[in-house]
């Protein structure tokens, strides 16, 4: 299966399972048809959180989320 084609099934299904699929369809319809600068959202919604809440939420994602890869090689 093509790359883009699986992370998009991935991508929907994260979307469905969480939002379900009228609103998941909403928000592929939104990002399709409005200039969306997803640059300028990240920023906007990071800026609006606290500097310490967003590390607490860094830190504990990083506990729950280990790294599992190989390490990567310097250049």
């Amino acid at each position: 299966m093509n790359d883009n084609v699986a992370l998009a099934s991935k991508c929907v299904d994260v979307l469905c399972d969480n939002v379900g699929i009228v609103e998941a369809e909403k928000f592929v319809y939104l990002i399709k048809t409005e200039a969306f600068d997803y640059t300028s959202w990240q920023r906007e919604h990071y800026d609006s959180i606290a500097p310490e809440t967003l590390r607490a939420s860094m830190k504990e994602y990083c506990r729950e989320h280990p790294f599992q890869g190989k390490k990567a090689k310097r250049l």
